[in-house]
């Protein structure tokens, strides 16, 4: 049984989102188009979803709002940005985000990164307990442990853990390391992204995980 996506689009041009919406239709996703925050937060209380895109700048508010309200439901977010400012996309991913976008943008880059992140976060891989450090991965729950106790992790902190587990005491270059996060290879993501996710890992992981910073080529995980 194939069980179709569904998408909630957060955009207040119209124009943008009704584009998006027959594109992700002729996906096979099924999108749900909300203009401003409070449709949205009506609309999130009685339905669940797989992905959200959230523009930053709405009427009544900005895109964290939304996100926020999407924190503890296992949904996917990417962020759509007319500015390519290095600080809110940094606050973006703080806040959860899986992937972001800048205006004016590709609609079939757009396509793509969908479809990687939901991949992503349908945990798409073979299901075996991985080990690193003191974690322990179920990649067949999709759930990370600290000795007992469970770590909450985005989708693509996730991808970037089971890259690490599977390459322990590997000496991996960035460009390694994204290529295999995106699966699109370099094209789509910013070198700052991988910074990003990995000061995110190593705050949520502690002591858990010694991840090394090799100067000037990437990392190293024993």
């Amino acid at each position: 049984m194939i069980t179709i996506k569904r998408i909630l689009l957060v955009e207040d041009d119209l124009m943008i989102a009704s584009g998006l919406v027959y594109a992700l239709e002729n996906e096979g996703y099924e999108p749900i188009h909300c203009k401003d925050i409070i449709t949205a937060y009506n609309t999130i209380q009685t339905e669940q979803f797989d992905l959200a895109i959230l523009d930053m700048q709405l009427p009544d508010g900005t895109g964290f709002d939304i996100s926020q309200k999407l924190k503890n439901t296992n949904t996917a977010i990417i962020f759509l940005t007319i500015v390519d400012d290095e600080n809110k996309i940094v606050r973006a991913f703080e806040m959860g985000a899986d992937d972001y976008i800048t205006k004016p943008f590709r609609l079939r880059e757009l396509l793509a990164r969908v479809k990687r992140t939901l991949n992503t976060s349908c945990g798409a891989g073979k299901s075996e307990l991985l080990s690193i450090g003191n974690v322990t991965i179920d990649t067949t729950a999709g759930k990370v442990f600290i000795g007992t106790e469970p770590v909450d992790l985005t989708a693509l902190e996730y991808r970037l853990l089971l890259i690490f587990a599977s390459n322990k005491s590997r000496l991996l270059t960035r460009a390694q390391i994204l290529e295999n996060i995106w699966d699109y290879g370099q094209n789509f993501v910013e070198d700052n992204t991988l910074t990003v996710y990995v000061k995110r890992l190593r705050e949520k992981l502690g002591n858990a995980v010694k991840i090394e910073t090799v100067r000037g080529i990437g990392y190293r995980v024993d």
